[in-house]
């Protein structure tokens, strides 16, 4: 299957999980690519589509690509999500139950690495240059795939806004929105009933979510992953906060990922998935569980009680906010502009609050983390709200 079109054909994806802000993304790509007299085409359900693909012209390939004409992409720019929808899979580790159906004569491992196919793949689809849109497990793979000679830019998308080289992903902001706006709607039950309030937030091994909305007042208190914390500590704290506050109440935010002094992460269950992820959570149940148990001693005897909610995928779904809605057609044209100038193994950032483009290479260089020392007091559990000066729109920048 080749291109009609004498500049080409650019294909598009969208892997891991979904945010607010893909949609504009592809929209950006798309509306540009057309009006350069480009054609493009989307890969549906991530690097998914690019291994259940069959070589075939009369083969029933809609679910794994579909050209994208304007009026689609106009449309589906509005909401959240991603039309293209999306997965968490990885072509270079496919285990053998997942080897499609037309593939299990040639790959019978335990593990499968099936990027032969998946640039044969794209060679058939008459694809010039892939934009990849994900987090960093989803780039990890487009790293690999510009090491196989695979012309290919990316874009960063992550509520957890911790792919490296860049100081912001699509889907955090209106993240950290819902965020604020949901702990404020809970905040009244929580005063109501003078309560303790835990709120568990996605945050594996990045605790920005947590830390940007208590920043801004969401909460008094945060755990996060870069430091295990102290749960007499927090107790302590938080009834410090109860008394003070008129209404007698006071909350904590949860990364999922933030663990107790000498515990460990806490999981569902043991399954993982194409990354070696197994899915977190929990760990908002056990601080809750503890603070009731330990109330008594920092509250003349009385127990408190706790209000226990997990936030989980009501602050990433939606419609995107303002800024991620410019951001990712900003992210989206750079990425196009990078394809005109032939320029490729990029990554579109925004570094100092300036868009720029790096290797894509740097996603797999290093880990984008809270600066603890920075940013994080650890007797108070609390950021610090110090030296601002120069610091980017979310104040932790990628050091």
């Amino acid at each position: 299957m080749s291109s009609i079109l004498s500049k080409g054909t650019i294909g598009i994806l969208t892997g891991g999980g979904d945010v607010p802000g893909l949609n504009p993304a592809i929209r950006a790509v798309t509306v540009r690519a057309i009006r350069e007299g480009f054609k493009v085409v989307g890969i549906r359900r991530g690097w998914a589509g690019l291994i259940d693909m069959v070589r075939d012209e009369k083969y029933d390939n809609s679910n794994n690509f579909m050209e994208l004409p304007r009026h689609v992409v106009d449309r589906a720019a509005r909401t959240g999500g991603t039309f293209l929808h999306s997965s968490r899979t990885r072509p270079s580790h496919v285990a053998l139950s997942r080897v499609p159906d037309h593939l299990k004569d040639l790959y019978k491992e335990k593990t499968n690495d099936l990027t032969k196919e998946v640039i044969k793949n794209l060679e058939w689809l008459g694809i010039d240059c892939l934009i990849a849109i994900g987090g960093d497990d989803t780039l990890s793979y487009a790293v690999h795939l510009g090491k196989q000679g695979v012309k290919v830019n990316a874009i960063p998308k992550t509520m957890d806004n911790d792919v490296p080289g860049t100081d912001y992903c699509i889907g955090f902001s209106t993240c950290v929105t819902r965020t604020i706006h949901l702990t404020n709607s809970l905040r009244t039950s929580a005063g109501s009933h003078e309560r303790f309030m835990v709120l568990e937030v996605f945050g594996r091994y990045a605790g920005f979510t947590a830390m940007v909305p208590t920043m801004a007042g969401a909460a008094h208190r945060c755990l996060i992953p870069e430091h295990p914390f102290n749960i007499e500590k927090l107790t302590d704290l938080l009834s410090q906060d109860r008394r003070e506050n008129p209404s007698n109440y006071s909350i904590c935010m949860v990364s999922e990922g933030a663990t107790f002094e000498g515990g460990e992460m806490q999981f569902e269950g043991a399954e993982k998935d194409a990354y070696g992820h197994a899915k977190l959570g929990g760990i908002g149940d056990m601080v809750s569980a503890k603070l009731k148990e330990l109330s008594p001693k920092y509250n003349n005897g009385r127990t408190i009680e706790v209000i226990n909610q997990k936030l989980g995928y009501l602050v990433r779904c939606g419609d995107p906010d303002a800024i991620d809605s410019i951001v990712p057609m900003a992210f989206g044209t750079m990425a196009l502009d990078l394809i005109l100038k032939g320029l490729y193994g990029r990554l579109v950032v925004l570094q100092n609050g300036r868009y720029d483009h790096v290797p894509i290479e740097v996603v797999t260089s290093k880990k984008k983390l809270v600066n603890v020392a920075k940013h994080y007091d650890v007797e108070r559990l609390h950021p610090i709200y110090q030296d601002f000066e120069m610091l980017p729109l979310f104040i932790m920048a990628n050091d």
